[in-house]
């Protein structure tokens, strides 16, 4: 198997603090940004709206059409090319689609190109209701998948490793949904899409990991947690470093060269690999050493100290 690492020793526990410093200020910032923004910028999959898809008899350049949307009055609206053609995918927000949305944009790009003949090829309606329906889906969707993997990863494991890897999880997607706040971009079902798919990478990366923890500890039962956890992401370290390595080049490809259709898809999923990677060895990892050393301080405790400690 390729191999990045050879014998590597870090202190990856020794540092942990440094780490829950790092999470906790992210958290901090994702808090104070969707709050100043009212949560989420929601896209019109969950507040309702109006989505056209119109063909240009010739090409036009989209910062014009942009340009002649703006002037129509429907300022924000998304603008999506299809496939190389001459098809434009308009989103129009609930807010401001009113009566005739096609007609206002219609007419301010015959007044932007004359002679360029606009087709509607289609034209679809979301409600308020059927947004939010869409919107109260989405949140349970999350909370259903968390708690599934907590079942899951606390019958496999113990219930302290179930425990640190649902918290890396809810890091994971929480951070990633602040930083889309923080870049004031739009929360819509394909980033729905990108945050389930994060929930599920880091998870299988994170189970990697608190596999050969488990293994190890079997062997070195004698040894300290903390010592057994270095050791193991070490070890898992090379695979780790390659799997996400692999996954950032394919999404940043997409994100640089994967045009406007899936950009905050490849954005969410950018972040979300980045930084399920980081929690895998310092949240999911940590989180377990640090449960399993206060139960322990507690067990003394209630012993009238008796048991030692364990060594962190």
């Amino acid at each position: 198997m390729l191999q990045i690492f050879h014998n590597t020793n870090f202190d990856f526990m020794g540092r942990r603090k440094f780490a829950y410093l790092f999470s906790a200020t992210l958290i901090v910032l994702s808090t104070v940004s969707l709050v100043l923004h009212g949560g989420p910028r929601l896209g019109i999959d969950f507040t309702g709206g109006t989505l056209m898809q119109v063909r240009f008899a010739q090409t036009a350049p989209m910062s014009d059409i942009r340009s002649a949307v703006d002037e129509a009055g429907f300022t924000g609206t998304e603008l999506q090319a299809i496939n190389n053609t001459n098809d434009i995918m308009i989103r129009i927000h609930q807010r401001e689609a009113g009566a005739d949305p096609f007609g206002r944009v219609n007419l301010a790009l015959q007044k932007k190109f004359p002679g360029n003949k606009v087709t509607l090829l289609r034209q679809e309606n979301v409600g308020p209701k059927i947004g939010k329906e869409l919107g109260t889906k989405a949140m349970q969707a999350i909370c259903f998948s968390l708690g599934m993997i907590l079942i899951y990863i606390a019958i496999r494991y113990e219930w302290k490793f179930a425990l640190g890897a649902v918290l890396a999880l809810a890091h994971d997607v929480y951070i990633t949904l602040g930083l889309i706040s923080i870049f004031d971009k739009e929360f819509t079902l394909t980033v729905m899409a990108a945050l389930l798919t994060i929930a599920g990478y880091s998870n299988n990366d994170t189970i990697v990991v608190l596999d050969r923890i488990r293994e190890r500890a079997k062997v070195l039962r004698r040894e300290a947690l903390a010592h057994v956890i270095n050791l193991s992401v070490n070890e898992t370290l090379s695979r780790t470093v390659i799997t996400s390595l692999t996954v950032t080049l394919a999404v940043l490809a997409l994100f640089l060269f994967g045009g406007e259709v899936i950009h905050d898809f490849s954005f969410a999923m950018l972040v979300g690999v980045v930084f399920g990677t980081y929690s895998s060895v310092y949240v999911a990892s940590a989180l377990a050493l640090d449960i399993t050393l206060m139960r322990m301080k507690d067990t003394t405790v209630a012993s009238g100290g008796k048991k030692a400690p364990a060594k962190g």
